[in-house]
């Protein structure tokens, strides 16, 4: 069987590949399909975007896909940057650009709080089924950005339990506890079982 993964966002692809790589299927990337070009993420929630994107690969190749929408919500910014996470800068933001308006936006807040949240849906898109799985993960946003590995928010989010933020972790570590590798273990279980019971 094979499986396209629905994204152009290399962090994800490489998190993804290693999440799906004990699953007997051929994981393909959109790299295989350059005439798919960015996808407009039009809806009004993680879940809605997801579908979005894994529904449009699929229709495009005809071959199972899967897609992530992932947010970072933090509560004194009242859930932003949320489903605007990726473009919360702009429209052509870079990773940086959009962690310096998170810290230049909670610095205005004046406020001392620091919680946020990183939550990810996983939408699965086949000719015969579709189903979605979510994982999500607490932390702190901090006054500044630390590590060099990971992607995204990574350098701002602090992971109390290993006393770090997410890209002071290697692949595996932060795949072990992060909000898309429970999104993604959740759905390798109800993929497998499809597997095993040979729907595909």
């Amino acid at each position: 069987m094979k499986l396209v993964l629905a994204t152009h966002n290399d962090g994800k692809t490489v998190e993804m590949q290693h999440a799906l790589s004990h699953l007997p299927v051929k994981v393909l990337t959109l790299k295989n399909f350059p005439q798919i070009e960015d996808i407009p993420e039009t809806g009004t929630s993680l879940l809605e975007n997801a579908f979005i994107k894994a529904e449009t690969v699929f229709k495009i190749t005809g071959i199972p896909s899967l897609a992530d929408d992932t947010g970072l919500e933090i509560k004194a910014l009242g859930g932003e940057p949320g489903i605007f996470s990726a473009r919360y800068a702009g429209e052509k933001a870079s990773y940086e650009d959009n962690c310096n308006k998170v810290l230049a936006k909670l610095a205005q807040s004046g406020s001392s709080e620091r919680s946020a949240r990183f939550r990810t849906v996983i939408a699965f898109v086949s000719d015969n089924e579709k189903l979605h799985c979510e994982g999500s993960v607490d932390g702190e946003i901090i006054e500044d950005k630390i590590g060099t590995y990971g992607f995204g928010y990574d350098p701002i989010f602090f992971y109390p339990k290993l006393k770090k933020t997410f890209a002071e972790l290697g692949k595996v570590e932060k795949n072990n506890v992060s909000h898309r590798g429970k999104a993604l273990r959740n759905f390798c279980k109800i993929f497998e079982k499809r597997i095993n019971h040979e729907r595909y």
